[in-house]
């Protein structure tokens, strides 16, 4: 039984970062999922593959994993970069490119 520990992305819809400050511990499939016959949906019978545990930081979820004793990979969160750059930029006079419309 493993499992991994990460934390969500921000939803694109969003412009906030709302639920991205959580940690969530999720089951990795321990069977392969199967297509059935009859409507051709997808289905398992692995029932941790469902499970989702949250936790409000990730040292909570590691221990978690570690008194229950439960294999686990971090994945660490990828902050994006920004430059910061102003509205005025735009106009200013030793702009690199020139302004055109």
């Amino acid at each position: 039984m493993s499992a991994r520990i990460f934390s969500p992305a921000k939803t694109a819809m969003q412009s906030g970062k709302g639920k991205a400050d959580r940690w969530i511990l999720e089951y990795d499939a321990e069977q392969p999922r199967r297509i059935e016959p009859l409507m051709g949906y997808t289905s398992s019978s692995d029932m941790k593959s469902q499970v989702r545990i949250t936790f409000s930081s990730k040292e909570e979820a590691v221990a978690y994993a570690e008194k229950n004793g439960i294999s686990y990979r971090l994945q660490n969160n990828h902050t994006a970069k920004r430059r910061k750059i102003a509205y005025a930029d735009n106009f200013s006079c030793n702009r690199n490119l020139p302004w055109t419309h």
